[in-house]
C-alpha cells in the first residue's frame, strides 16, 4: 500500500518521484509531511547541512534514542529495510529544546537529519530552528532562500502568522513563485516568537484515543470491536482507493467481527474535487448512515473517471446507485449541510499530526505506509489485548 499522498494542508499532493530540478526538490521539502519522505527516499539534500547553531550542554532528556527511532519509523513507515540511528537527545543551544541527529541509511547512502523535541516531550520537530531576531516574514524569507538554495529570481512570500492546533507554535504559510509554478508549505515559529521552524512540528507524546471523535462517525464493523482503525482518506487520493479496496476485500472480511472501520474526511487542498466529493460522502451519511459504505466504495471504485467538471454530477450519479435520495443529495451538496463535519476530522487530524492520506490509527497506534503483512501484524498485535473499545464521545 504504501504512503500515498501527502504534503502541507495548503498544497498536499500526490507524492510522486522527486525531480531532477533542485529547485522543484527543495521546494517540495518544504511541504509539510514530504520533508522526511524526501530525506529518507528521494537521494536529495539533507537539512543537518544548513544547521548553524552549536550544542548547549550534555544534559539528556528522559526520552531514550530507541524512541526517537521508533517515533520516527512510526510516524512516517520508514521501511525495515532502512536502518534508522539516533544519538541520545541533548539540551539544544534553543530555550525549551533537545536536540539529536537520526542517521537514515539505506545501504547506499546515509543521511543525518535534525531532530528537536520539546522539554515538555510534547512536540517533535525535524527539520532547521533559528532565532528570530527581526521582521519575522523576512527572517523566514531569508533562511528558506539559503536553506533550500532558492534563486534569486523565485519569490518566497510568507503569510501572516496565526494560532495552530499546536498551543506553544504559530503557523504560516511560504509560498514559492518562479513565475511558472508556485507551491506553499507551512512554517512555524514558537508562540513567543523568538525561534523560527523550517520544517516538521508533530505531536510527540500525545494520546490519539482522547483525541479522535468515534461517536456519529461513518463506520462498518461492530461498535463494540475490539479493535477500532480509525482511517483519514482523501477520495482523490490513489492509494487511499487501493486502501479501501483492501480494507473491503482483505481485512475485514479475515478479522469477520473483530475489527471496526471509522471512516474520517481529509481532503488534500491540491486535488481538484477530493473537497466536493467529501461533502458528497458526509451528506450521505447525514442522509442515510446505512449507505454510506457503498458510496465511499463507489466513489473510489469510479475515481479515474471523476473530474472538476462532472464531480457534482457524480456524485449524485453514485449516490442514487447506493440509494440515497437524489433530491436530498443534490440539496445538501450545494447547501454543503455536511461541511463542518469534514472541518471538524481536519482539525482533530492536524491535532494528530496527519500530514498525508491514507493515515490510520488501530486503536489509538499510528499506522503510515504498511504493507497488508505489517497491517496484520498491527491487527493481531493489538487483538492480543483483547481490549473490546468503548463508545466514545
Amino acid at each position: 500500500m504504501g504512503c500515498g499522498c501527502a504534503g502541507s494542508r495548503y498544497t498536499r499532493s500526490a507524492h510522486h518521484p522527486p525531480a531532477k530540478g533542485v529547485l522543484e526538490l527543495n521546494l517540495r521539502m518544504m511541504k509539510k509531511g514530504l520533508v522526511t519522505l524526501l530525506l529518507f527516499w528521494a537521494g536529495g539534500m539533507t537539512l543537518i547541512a544548513q544547521t548553524h547553531h552549536s550544542r548547549a550542554s550534555a544534559a539528556e532528556s528522559a526520552v531514550s534514542a530507541d524512541r526517537i527511532v521508533q517515533y520516527v519509523r512510526q510516524r512516517f513507515g520508514v521501511p525495515e529495510t532502512v536502518k534508522l540511528t539516533a544519538d541520545a537527545l541533548h539540551s539544544s543551544s534553543f530555550p525549551g529544546f533537545y536536540e539529536t541527529v537520526v542517521t537514515s541509511d539505506d545501504g547506499k547512502q546515509k543521511r543525518p537529519n535534525n531532530v528537536f523535541v520539546t522539554k515538555d516531550s510534547h512536540y517533535f520537530i525535524m527539520g532547521n530552528l533559528f532565532p528570530v531576531v527581526s521582521d519575522p516574514k523576512a527572517e523566514f524569507e531569508r533562511r528558506a532562500r539559503e536553506v533550500f538554495k532558492v534563486p534569486a529570481a523565485t519569490e518566497l512570500t510568507v503569510g501572516p502568522f496565526a494560532k495552530s492546533a499546536f498551543p506553544e507554535f504559530l503557523k504560516s504559510t511560504l509560498t514559492a513563485n518562479n513565475g511558472k509554478n508556485k507551491q506553499t508549505g507551512d512554517v512555524w515559529m514558537t508562540r513567543d516568537g523568538k525561534i523560527g521552524i523550517l520544517g516538521n512540528v508533530l505531536p510527540f507524546q500525545e494520546d490519539a484515543e482522547r483525541i479522535i471523535v468515534t461517536r456519529n462517525q461513518p463506520s462498518t464493523g461492530p461498535a463494540n470491536a475490539p479493535v477500532t482503525i480509525v482511517e483519514y482518506a482523501d477520495l482523490q487520493c490513489p492509494t487511499c482507493a487501493r486502501f479501501h479496496e483492501f480494507l473491503e476485500k482483505e481485512l475485514l472480511p479475515k478479522y469477520q467481527g473483530k475489527v471496526r472501520v471509522i471512516f474520517k474526511e481529509f481532503p488534500l487542498p491540491s486535488h481538484d474535487w477530493s473537497h466536493t466529493a467529501a461533502v458528497a460522502n458526509e451528506c450521505g451519511y447525514q442522509i442515510d448512515p446505512s449507505a454510506f459504505a457503498a458510496y465511499r466504495s463507489l466513489i473510489f471504485g469510479h475515481q479515474s473517471s471523476i473530474t472538476v467538471a462532472n464531480v457534482r454530477d457524480s456524485m449524485l450519479e453514485y449516490g442514487v446507485d447506493a440509494g440515497i435520495d437524489r433530491l436530498r443529495l443534490a440539496a445538501c451538496i450545494d447547501s454543503k449541510a455536511s461541511l463542518p463535519r469534514i472541518e471538524a476530522a481536519t482539525r482533530e487530524a492536524e491535532k494528530l499530526g496527519v500530514t498525508s492520506t491514507p493515515t490510520s490509527f488501530v486503536n489509538g497506534r499510528l499506522v503510515v505506509g504498511a504493507t497488508p503483512e505489517q497491517f496484520y501484524k498491527v491487527i493481531d498485535e493489538a487483538l492480543a489485548t483483547r481490549r473490546p473499545q468503548a463508545q466514545k464521545r
